[in-house]
């Protein structure tokens, strides 16, 4: 439980940086500060949407580094994944750090636990029907989630930055005092102040960065992520129109029933490739396994 409320700082607070900024909820007596063109934030609202609904056809390479501490300069252990998208969630597949298979008889094993999975939901089986409804309901719900935030933090502009090439608005991100959350999920917003940038240009989400204001209780307060912790992720342009994370960064505290843990987590993000909705998936899938029957891995690892 305590897993998925860092998920959702991290996820949702950066639906949040897109869709609160639509509205720019501000009290009467404190006037809006903003430079945006008009409809700026609804157009980055749709780009983001749009850009979620890509991670369902897109696999990509991850890249997780774990350290027992934020400020150690190197990791303690990590671990490198195909990740491709099985209909009703992903599908991580060990490789090298190369992007090829370590194992080339685990990494067919995995692929072909994958394909049989994909048959059986293409082919509408009782047994996926339950994962399907599963999927499709966190999916509603993490659309409930983004209309929640429409009202959840106030922002204000800051300035303006360089990144490479382009430049980005930089924006304070604050709760809302007026927000009334209606789930526990929705009352971490209460509970999250940062700072996000917008490509104006692009009219893209391009950076978040946050801090957790309160200790957040989960799992029905048999847990707590504690006040202090931090998170952060950037996103590039990957395909014409196209802008999905690179890297993201959380460094989390907290009480799991009697005993403590620390997460400090980095994840980059690499070589995004179009594999297509399910039934496109299963063709590809099923031609690198022919591929690899021959002993040759063929596309293991996405192209750049």
């Amino acid at each position: 439980m305590w897993k998925r409320a860092i998920s959702l700082i991290v996820v949702l607070s950066c639906f949040a940086a897109a869709s609160a900024s639509a509205q720019s909820v501000v009290p009467d007596s404190t006037p809006a500060i903003s430079p945006a063109k008009p409809g700026l934030f609804e157009r980055v609202i749709s780009s983001q949407k749009k850009n979620e609904e890509a991670l369902d056809v897109y696999q990509r390479l991850e890249r997780l580094e774990v350290r027992k501490n934020g400020s150690d300069a190197a990791p303690a252990s990590v671990r490198i994944a195909r990740v491709i998208p099985s209909g009703t969630g992903m599908a991580r597949i060990a490789v090298g750090p190369d992007g090829q298979p370590a194992d080339l008889a685990a990494y067919r094993a995995e692929l072909a636990r994958l394909e049989k999975a994909l048959a059986l939901l293409i082919n509408n089986s009782r047994s996926q029907r339950e994962a399907v409804e599963k999927f499709a309901k966190k999916k509603r719900e993490r659309n409930d989630l983004i209309d929640a935030t429409r009202n959840a933090f106030l922002f204000t502009f800051v300035a303006r930055e360089p990144r490479a090439d382009r430049m980005l608005s930089k924006y304070r991100m604050e709760p809302n005092p007026a927000f009334k959350p209606t789930t526990r999920f929705t009352s971490i917003y209460t509970k999250v102040r940062g700072f996000v940038w917008v490509d104006e240009d692009a009219e893209q989400l391009a950076r978040i960065k946050g801090e957790v204001t309160e200790d957040i209780s989960v799992g029905l307060f048999l847990g707590k992520i504690y006040k202090g912790s931090h998170f952060m992720q950037e996103r590039y342009e990957v395909a014409p129109g196209l802008w999905l994370a690179s890297f993201s960064q959380y460094d989390f505290d907290g009480r799991k029933l009697f005993s403590g843990f620390s997460v400090h987590e980095r994840t980059f993000y690499t070589n995004y490739r179009y594999i297509g909705p399910p039934k496109e998936a299963l063709l590809a899938v099923r031609k690198e396994l022919g591929l690899a029957d021959l002993g040759k891995p063929g596309s293991a690892a996405a192209d750049p």
